[in-house]
């Protein structure tokens, strides 16, 4: 079963009172039904949302829709729930705004009621990735462009950061963020759905988190490597015409040790000089002493 269908198994569970009820229904069938020949007609494949949907008119209403299931014809060939209504259809129609772009004040009338509304708007046309398998995206296919925006800005009314584009003939609503995607989760109550997203979500930040730390963590050895190396050629450019005397006392132990010790760090090598030689050494001043080392080696190749 997909993520998206976890959800609104979930949603489709949820006590409503009666004015929560109806706003839901609203935006589930403002977004999943179809009104030809006298009839309210709403399809889904998910069963517990056909369940859901025939409650709520059980309970608004006081019609239980007449029900059928159908075999898809897509690929997973799933079953599809058809419910129909053909009694108080100019009740259903008026009372819920279907016939409106956008529905009047008193179906949205609070913060509680416009979360419930993008609710029943995710139940109807919404999805979202599973993030355990692919990248972050939620998102709404809507069939216009008025109401695309009027649900784009019910939503950032809450800080989602929602954006809308044309796909098609029709245009989807999309939050691209996982912490936006969690806040949409947890604003419209779908808890389980949240945690299971989160636990996924922090998994995956931890593990990028890691991936950038050994990557920078072998960028560092990269670079310690190339720079010994880089002062290995050095000296023994200045060592092949037999220029070390030109090196003052300090300068010349410091590359005695450095071909003895080729892959070490500074900070390792002014360690190891220190205890060796019983003379303290810091990694600054050792920098200074193969800054000399470099200079020499390139007057010798400009020489050349």
């Amino acid at each position: 079963m997909s993520f998206t269908s976890l959800v609104k198994n979930e949603l489709s569970k949820l006590n409503l009172d009666r004015l929560e009820a109806i706003t839901e229904l609203s935006a589930i069938l403002k977004n999943s039904a179809t009104i030809e020949n006298n009839t309210v007609k709403v399809s889904t494949e998910n069963s517990s949302v056909a369940r859901h949907i025939f409650n709520l008119f059980k309970e608004i209403i006081g019609i239980s829709p007449k029900v059928t299931v159908r075999k898809g014809y897509n690929y997973n060939k799933n079953y599809i729930y058809i419910l129909e209504i053909k009694d108080k259809n100019e009740t259903i129609i008026n009372d819920l705004c279907l016939n409106k772009n956008i529905p009047d004040d008193y179906i949205l009338d609070d913060d509680i009621l416009t979360r419930i509304y993008l609710r029943g708007v995710f139940i109807a046309s919404g999805s979202v990735n599973d993030p355990k398998k692919s990248r972050y995206h939620l998102e709404f296919m809507l069939e216009n462009m008025e109401y695309a925006n009027f649900i784009k800005e019910k939503l950032n009314l809450y800080d989602l950061n929602s954006k809308v584009i044309k796909k098609e003939n029709r245009y989807m609503v999309y939050i691209k963020e996982a912490e936006k995607i969690g806040d949409f989760l947890r604003m419209i109550n779908a808890i389980q759905a949240l945690l299971y997203f989160e636990d996924i979500r922090i998994y995956r930040d931890h593990k990028n988190m890691t991936n950038r730390l050994n990557n920078c963590e072998q960028a560092n050895v990269d670079k310690i490597i190339e720079t010994a190396n880089n002062q290995v050629k050095d000296i023994e450019l200045i060592e092949s015409i037999g220029g070390l005397d030109l090196l003052d006392d300090k300068t010349k132990v410091v590359a005695t040790y450095r071909m003895k010790y080729k892959e070490a760090s500074l900070l390792e090598l002014s360690e190891i000089i220190s205890i060796e030689t019983g003379v303290p050494i810091t990694k600054s001043g050792l920098h200074h002493r193969f800054n000399k080392i470099k200079d020499l080696a390139n007057k010798i190749k400009n020489k050349n």
